[in-house]
């Protein structure tokens, strides 16, 4: 794949998950616990931003010459979370549930806006290191492959539990 192809198919994707969250903004459902469990898109949005931004910031590592390796030993994976206040999604001693918890505690106490503005922020960084970095850069790091799945790989399973939710509230309405 080329950066073009894949720029394009990752701006298709965030326009679909972005239309999704504002149709669902539109009606004010966002804080609405139910859509995952006992988790409001408000909650899905910080996992989202916390991947985004894991992921920027290997991709600002990879422009600066500096390589991560994902945390191997849980002392690591502790280590890393206290440093970047988010996990290592490349380890594989992170479980989905403590990815979701992670994100959920540390932004709890924080409004939905500066949510969608870090966000917003988190996805700018992504591509405008994505632009910056070579074609070739891309395939030895396997950009294309860790920036999907830390961006639209995540807003399509998002993406489905709300659709999956709507349905379910809209069902209960009638």
């Amino acid at each position: 794949m080329d950066k073009l192809t894949f720029l394009n198919r990752l701006f298709n994707e965030r326009d679909k998950f972005e239309n999704l969250v504002n149709r669902v903004g539109f009606a004010r459902q966002l804080t609405m616990t139910g859509v995952w469990g006992n988790l409001s898109i408000k909650d899905l949005l910080a996992d989202t931003l916390t991947r985004e931004q894991f992921i920027a910031d290997r991709l600002n590592e990879v422009l600066h010459g500096e390589t991560h390796a994902p945390c191997a030993s849980h002392t690591s994976l502790e280590n890393f979370c206290r440093l970047n206040d988010y996990p290592d999604y490349e380890s594989p001693l992170v479980k989905t549930e403590e990815r979701n918890r992670l994100a959920i505690d540390k932004y709890k106490n924080i409004s939905l806006d500066d949510i969608i503005e870090q966000e917003l922020a988190a996805f700018a960084s992504i591509i405008a290191a994505l632009e910056k970095l070579s074609h070739n850069q891309c395939l030895d790091h396997d950009l294309f492959h860790r920036i999907a799945e830390q961006t639209y790989k995540p807003y399509r399973r998002v993406s489905a539990e709300i659709h999956r939710w709507l349905k379910s509230i809209e069902s209960e309405a009638k």
